[in-house]
């Protein structure tokens, strides 16, 4: 008969638990055993694989344990090609506190034809949205087995995301709300859009993405979002309040709605998409050539570039481009309407800042007043905004190459020899992607070019776009310390309405000193 002694029903109750742990420690011990078996057997594949050739495809099977006890919330080990355990060096048997929000395995790649690896079909360039196929990135819950693309959502952000992942900030298996977020405005469809050489960098269905394939999210569970956003705002610059003050700027209540300089704008942001083979084409070598690069040059974060010759599609760690629209946005595919457009590429130090070394900002207020004044005649105005800070060398290579002409004769004659002293060459910008933008927009001539730059000209004709008219910028905007800069790049090739100097006369062109305040 069962004792009713509280003291003896607290002990057995003890013993049960403590016979309880101790089997649940034998569990987890044994999984973690087990995981470490399948670690080095996954190990010694991928070692085989790479030594019989890393393109080989991995057999439809492979010896695998099953093991029971603790695991993370889902796994992928049936991916794995040659991955690890990450708790084969751990010394508890107890699982780690935070392994709940990450999976059993480190997958370091995959190879085409393995088991559990079955993309979603992609044919760039279809003119069907359901044929040509969703861009699926995300390596999370059902999708890591459907992933037709290389890389990660949210370019350079993307590694914000790892931390916050990391961090539990963000769960794992987050799926983003789309309600209320379907575009601003309507865009396309253009025929472009299915000319797998005219768009090579950006995904021209990358707007309507959850909403053209929502079938896909719900029928497959697979994670499919958006690279492109649109929206709508109210743009306050100090400069054009000047603008309006001085006459340049009329409000008309409708693009320049007030006194002060205030906008309507529509704006375009866009993640870049790779397609590979169209990349590769458009810089004219191989698309070995340009995967291997993109492998070799990232400290090989991308291994699949090598393993995935199937997987056309890549989103690189870049930062990508807004679109501000003035005026209806349907008029910049209208070709019986003038369009005035300004390609800008990111200078934080000018654009933000104000530094006066360079024509960036200046030239950037002049392109949005420009643009609006088109608009308001019955056109369109066009400004797009390109991350590439430093001619796409950055922020740190650009101050460097700062101190070095400070602390020399810093002369229009050796402007460009600073930067490639330092950085090996003199701009990295490369244009030939930037017109894919307006291949999407539907822009097929421009009438006035908001630029002197040659390499824009050029890449934009180079792709069928006509150019009528090219505009400088004026000479009473050009900050006096940026004429190094300026008078470097008409000489270089920029284009003007003005004289080209000779060699011997940028000689004589010098920027002011640190010390120097009197211009």
């Amino acid at each position: 008969m069962a004792s009713n002694d509280p003291a003896d029903f607290n002990a057995r109750l003890d013993a049960i638990i403590s016979s309880l742990n101790a089997l649940r420690q034998g569990q987890d011990q044994l999984a973690s055993q087990v995981d470490g078996i399948n670690g080095r057997v996954n190990t010694l594949a991928g070692v085989k694989q790479v030594k019989d050739g890393i393109a080989q495809d991995v057999p439809a099977s492979s010896p695998r344990v099953t093991a029971r006890g603790w695991h993370s919330r889902e796994s992928v080990s049936s991916t794995d090609g040659i991955g690890r355990d990450i708790n084969d060096e751990a010394q508890s048997a107890s699982p780690p506190p935070r392994k709940a929000s990450t999976t059993s395995k480190i997958i370091l790649t995959s190879y085409p034809g393995q088991a559990g690896i079955d993309p979603l079909p992609m044919e760039w360039g279809a003119s069907d949205p359901e044929k040509r196929g969703p861009v699926v990135v995300s390596r999370g819950g059902t999708s890591i087995r459907r992933r037709n693309a290389i890389g990660a959502h949210g370019g350079s952000y993307s590694i914000y995301y790892a931390l916050a992942v990391a961090s539990d900030q963000v769960p794992t298996d987050h799926r983003p709300d789309f309600t209320n977020t379907e575009p601003a405005a309507n865009i396309g469809p253009f025929k472009t859009w299915s000319d797998p050489k005219k768009i090579v960098a950006m995904d021209p269905y990358g707007h309507l993405a959850p909403w053209l394939f929502k079938d896909i999210i719900k029928s497959e569970d697979i994670d499919i979002r958006p690279t492109i956003a649109v929206t709508r705002a109210h743009m306050k610059i100090p400069e054009l309040e000047d603008s309006v003050r001085k006459g340049r700027l009329v409000p008309d209540g409708k693009i320049c709605i007030s006194e002060s300089g205030e906008l309507n704008v529509t704006k375009f942001a866009v993640e870049p998409v790779w397609y590979l083979p169209g990349v590769a084409e458009r810089f004219g070598i191989s698309e070995a050539t340009l995967r291997r690069s993109l492998f070799e040059n990232t400290g090989g974060s991308y291994p699949e570039l090598i393993t995935r010759n199937d997987i056309k599609l890549f989103m690189p760690p870049i930062g990508g481009l807004t679109v501000y629209c003035f005026g209806d946005p349907a008029k910049m595919s209208d070709p019986n309407v003038k369009l005035a457009l300004r390609v800008h590429d990111e200078c934080n130090g000018s654009d933000v800042f104000g530094s006066d070394i360079c024509t960036c900002r200046p030239y950037l207020i002049f392109g949005i007043e420009e643009a609006v004044k088109e608009a308001q005649r019955g056109g369109s105005g066009v400004v797009i905004y390109f991350r590439k800070e430093g001619r796409a060398l950055g922020e740190v290579t650009k101050y460097l190459v700062y101190n070095a002409r400070k602390r020399g004769s810093d002369k229009a004659s050796e402007y460009f020899k600073r930067t490639e002293n330092i950085a090996g060459v003199k701009d990295m910008r490369f244009q030939a992607l930037m017109p894919d933008i307006l291949h999407w927009l539907g822009i097929t001539k421009i009438d006035r070019m908001l630029s002197m730059s040659d390499m824009k000209h050029d890449a934009i004709v180079d792709q069928g776009i006509p150019i009528h008219e090219r505009v400088p910028i004026p000479d009473e905007m050009i900050p006096e310390d940026s004429r190094v800069e300026i008078d470097a790049k008409i000489h270089a090739g920029y284009f003007t309405t003005g004289k080209v100097m000779t060699l011997q006369e940028l000689e004589a062109v010098q920027g002011r000193a640190w010390e120097d305040v009197d211009h």
